[in-house]
């Protein structure tokens, strides 16, 4: 019985060897926990081609909303470690949710294997141009004049967005309130048609609508002022030293995957970082690249989960 016991584990890894080194043999499934048209969206879609060229198969979009990101989320988390589904993770579904919620159906350390970082993306908040604001300082006094009466949209319970309205309003002493959509793209529809007044939105999401002026943007929350709106003042700029916030965003799979499949998958993610077009993709939106290793991707989850840990409880912010 030993012996047979031993033979079929000599097996099992042999099939795991081959299985990958011939990976991948078949398209695979990049989940985007949130619906078109949000930072989360764009990223994939900008590597996507990349990434399906040096693999040598199809990379599968596949959008998955709802719940602020934990729903796709869970769906690879959960899902076999294969290689065959990924998620296009971020800080709202793998730091800020985790922060947030009492009871996460994962935990992004042990439930996820980390591949690569791609991009990191400033918040900027913006409004509908008829907000008689032209500054945050304005801004600000028109919420201090209106308490609780400001609608906030989100891309969702949980999300970057929230966290960084609800940084803001702590900082400020302003107060909204909160309503939370399914994805930024909605969000930013009810933006523009002036169903809400405001959203701290991923750069790369707004981006555009800032250019053609159907979104003003006041300020933004980077370190930084960014190329793509270089006449908008930075948070610190504008008096507010606290409340810079971005979203950075990673390629991972389900916890368990091969060491094999993770060097061949960050290659790649590396390799198409580097084309001139994946970088022009980035550029337009705002949007600075990144890469590295897993581990680099894994000491910046850690470091970003603790970051907004802190902040949730200094806010006193929990979702059930």
């Amino acid at each position: 019985m030993q012996r047979i016991a031993l033979q079929l584990a000599i097996a099992a890894v042999a099939i795991g060897n081959a299985t990958a080194q011939n990976y991948p043999a078949r398209p695979i499934r990049l989940i985007v926990p949130f619906p078109p048209g949000g930072n989360i969206d764009i990223t994939a879609r900008a590597i996507a081609p990349g990434l399906t060229d040096l693999l040598g198969q199809t990379i599968v979009v596949d959008n998955r909303g709802g719940a602020g990101g934990i729903i796709g989320t869970d769906l690879v988390a959960k899902s076999t470690p294969d290689g065959y589904t990924l998620v296009l993770a971020s800080s709202g579904t793998v730091t800020v949710a985790p922060s947030l919620y009492t009871k996460m159906p994962y935990d992004p350390v042990k439930d996820l294997s980390p591949i690569t970082l791609l991009s990191y993306v400033p918040i900027v908040l913006v409004v509908n141009p008829n907000n008689p604001a032209k500054s945050v300082k304005d801004f600000i006094a028109l919420a201090k004049s209106r308490p609780g009466k400001m609608i906030m949209a989100s891309a969702g319970n949980g999300t970057t967005n929230q966290l960084a309205g609800e940084l803001f309003q702590l900082e400020t002493g302003a107060k909204f309130v909160h309503v939370p959509y399914k994805g930024a793209g909605p969000a930013l529809i009810d933006l523009m048609g002036g169903q809400v007044e405001m959203l701290f939105d991923q750069l790369s999401a707004s981006s555009n609508y800032i250019k053609i002026g159907k979104l003003r943007a006041l300020v933004v929350a980077g370190e930084k002022r960014n190329a793509v709106i270089p006449d908008v003042p930075t948070m610190t700029e504008s008096g507010l030293k606290n409340c810079d916030a971005g979203t950075f965003t990673a390629l991972m799979g389900p916890a368990g995957l091969s060491r094999d499949i993770i060097v061949k998958l960050n290659t790649a993610g590396n390799k198409t970082l580097a084309m001139q077009t994946t970088r022009d993709r980035f550029a337009a939106v705002g949007a600075d690249i990144l890469g590295g290793t897993p581990a680099n991707l894994d000491a910046n989850l850690k470091q970003e989960l603790a970051k907004w840990t802190r902040v949730a409880k200094a806010a006193n912010i929990k979702i059930e």
